[in-house]
């Protein structure tokens, strides 16, 4: 084609696309989860600039509302412009220097993505070994210190891809203080969905994603740093690789000043702001309840029609509940099933454990009995279809 019909196709009809009219699905996958009707409405009124004076009451809440859900009293508390994966490269990519050691676990897909995001921030990556479906054991973690004596150890409090609940975490921040080491927790799966206290626990950093527990659309991402953290982010001696994600100049922004750097996604971080107030309604606490009795009934479903959990009862992830495939079950015509005749999504195993588990969320809104039997009936369903 000459570069003159070219141009002409390009400047023909415009293109015919009609009214969207996406599908009206109940997600009971990894993420994101139903959205409160609250939310979706908060995401629907008038925009305002991201230095507009109301907007800058409306951070301040936002911290405040976020500190009180991540359990802290860090400053340094905001949400990141981006999902989730934006807040981990922010914690990873600050923390970590050129030069820096930083202990990565191997029991998941997203101890991988912490040492993919440490390498390309230029630190060296040494591993704290734990079979997939398991939680790191701290005397490993300690051995680990020992031998390497790294500068910063990252772990997944509720790792998604295995439905494991890491236990022990004040052993785990102890003993990497003990050796002058920052921790930083990823807390996508755990936020506003279980038990999770920054400071008590002794939390250097813990980054979230607000699409799972929080039930808010993807798009400003929690974050918290407590002081010591921090003081590294701006006493580094090479600057971030990441000029978006430099906290040093996005304190510029969420701190005190509220100079310039970037236009927030502002109907995000309204959407975010709506879900915080949810929470704080709630109740932390018996927001962690819900999703635990919820969860419970679900997990006590699911052994009913003869299913296994991945995960040990001793280490259950309320919010992420990873299932065995049985034999003889294609795990992808099920979730084609359930998707087709339910519009109920559910998901397929990651990494090592890709079409060995389904993956079935009970975060947030969508943490329900109504869904809970939904998903259960439908499942009964599909496996039927298949013989089981």
């Amino acid at each position: 084609m000459s570069d003159a019909s070219a141009l002409a196709d390009r400047e023909g009809d415009a293109p015919d696309v009609g009214e969207l009219t996406p599908p009206d699905r109940t997600l009971m996958g990894p993420g994101p989860s139903d959205v409160h009707p609250r939310v979706l409405k908060a995401m629907s009124t008038p925009l305002v600039g991201h230095l507009d004076p109301s907007f800058v009451e409306m951070m301040d809440e936002v911290q405040e509302l976020l500190r009180y859900a991540f359990r802290t009293d860090n400053k340094w508390t905001i949400p990141v412009s981006g999902t989730g994966s934006a807040s981990m490269e922010a914690a990873i990519g600050n923390l970590v220097e050129p030069g820096d050691r930083m202990l990565v676990p191997t029991n998941g897909y997203f101890g991988g993505r912490m040492k993919s995001m440490a390498e390309r921030a230029g630190g060296e990556v040494v591993e704290v070994s734990a079979p997939w479906g398991e939680p790191l054991d701290p005397v490993d973690v300690e051995r680990a210190f020992d031998e390497h004596q790294p500068d910063v150890f990252g772990f997944v409090h509720a790792e998604t891809s295995t439905g494991v609940l890491q236990p022990n975490v004040p052993e785990l921040t102890a003993i990497a203080h003990d050796h002058d080491a920052l921790v930083i927790a990823d807390s996508v799966t755990s936020l506003g969905g279980v038990e999770l206290r920054v400071d008590e626990w002794g939390i250097d950093a813990a980054y979230s994603g607000p699409q799972k527990c929080l039930s808010c659309p993807p798009g400003a991402s929690p974050l918290t740093l407590n002081d010591r953290a921090m003081d590294k982010v701006l006493d580094r001696d090479e600057q971030p690789r990441s000029w978006y994600l430099d906290l040093s100049l996005l304190e510029g922004y969420w701190g005190d000043d509220r100079s310039y750097h970037h236009t927030a996604p502002i109907t995000n971080v309204y959407a975010l702001r709506e879900a915080l107030r949810l929470v704080a309604e709630e109740g932390i606490e018996a927001r962690w309840a819900r999703h635990r009795e919820v969860a419970g009934d679900l997990k006590a479903g699911l052994q009913d029609l003869g299913l296994e959990m991945n995960a040990p009862d001793e280490y259950w992830l309320p919010s992420l509940n990873a299932v065995r495939v049985p034999d003889g079950i294609d795990d992808g015509d099920v979730i084609a099933h359930l998707l087709d005749e339910y519009d109920l999504e559910i998901a397929s195993g990651l990494g090592d454990l890709d079409g060995d588990i389904w993956r079935i969320g009970c975060m947030g809104h969508s943490a329900r009995p109504k869904n809970v039997e939904y998903v259960l009936a439908a499942l009964e369903d599909a496996l039927a279809e298949q013989g089981f």
